[in-house]
């Protein structure tokens, strides 16, 4: 069985992004559904796979990081509304025996993503 997880680093401090929020999404037909709702640890990984057994399925999927209130909750002086809030990466699983991992690298102006291992 497969399985997704996840980490998020603070490019701009040099840190993981600890506590924030990630919410995963399941497409199907143009329609989302929530299938889960997590927030990072101190090394800005979720505790545990966010899909994994039964739920990894072929698919299209988004993982949504609540990056505004990450950085909001640093008390960083950002003029509103920030340019980068709720960072949405969006992605397809097609192999349902595979490690899926999607790191994300942020800054309050900018992201990068990829298919990690």
């Amino acid at each position: 069985m497969g399985y997704l997880t996840t980490h998020v680093l603070d490019t701009a401090h040099g840190t993981p992004a600890a506590k924030v929020s990630v919410t995963l999404y399941r497409l199907n037909d143009g329609q989302k559904t929530t299938i889960m709702n997590t927030v990072t640890n101190d090394d800005g990984r979720c505790e545990q796979p966010i899909l994994s057994d039964s739920d990894f399925k072929k698919g299209v999927y988004e993982l949504e990081f609540a990056i505004g209130d990450y950085y909001r909750s640093k008390n960083i002086p950002l003029e509103e509304p920030l340019f980068l809030d709720d960072v949405i990466i969006r992605f397809g699983i097609s192999d349902e025996s595979s490690h899926y991992h999607v790191p994300v690298l942020v800054s309050p102006y900018g992201y990068s993503t990829y298919r990690g291992s």
